[in-house]
């Protein structure tokens, strides 16, 4: 069993592909790829004005907000909020974001469709997580995995059984 900690502030800023805001990229697959070849990616967004979503034809996508209110129009309706259940959707449909309570933080999960798939949940303290494809921990409080220290937003690549000591999001993206 191991684990790899990426931390939140080891994350580079990138552009939106639509120009509208930056991202934390976290994972890529393959490494180095960018927003028109990846397979895979995993990244946070600080979201600081409505407007629409980029668009990813052929790509599946799953949310979910970390800090703040999301509300998504258009081509998909949802409220989303820090204790909603984490939320996918067509990469390629038309969909904005409204943000009623001010600034979002979100993880944002994409998949090449067809190669990918992602599976994202949120967990408490004391769940076991076994590593199946590429499988993160997203820390949204500070733990201890595996021998690891995490602090908020941190991020664990896992790979073998570990035992949460605190809340997170699992991302698992399977071929």
């Amino acid at each position: 069993m191991s684990v790899t900690v990426i931390r939140a502030g080891d994350c580079p800023e990138k552009p939106w592909k639509n120009g509208g805001g930056t991202t934390r990229e976290i994972a890529v697959f393959p490494p180095g790829a960018g927003m028109d070849d990846f397979l895979w990616r995993l990244s946070m967004a600080r979201v600081e004005a409505a407007g629409p979503f980029s668009v990813f034809a052929g790509v599946d996508r799953t949310l979910a907000v970390l800090e703040g209110t999301l509300h998504l129009t258009g081509a998909v309706g949802a409220m989303l909020d820090p204790a909603s259940a984490p939320f996918p959707f067509d990469g390629g449909a038309s969909v904005e974001g409204v943000l009623p309570g001010g600034p979002v933080l979100d993880l944002n999960a994409m998949v090449r469709r067809g190669a990918f798939t992602c599976e994202m949940q949120r967990l408490g303290p004391g769940e076991v997580l076994g590593a199946n494809g590429s499988t993160f921990l997203l820390a949204l409080e500070p733990q201890a995995l595996g021998g690891a220290d995490l602090g908020y937003l941190d991020c664990a690549r896992i790979d073998g059984p570990v035992t949460t000591s605190g809340s997170g999001l699992l991302v698992r993206f399977l071929s």
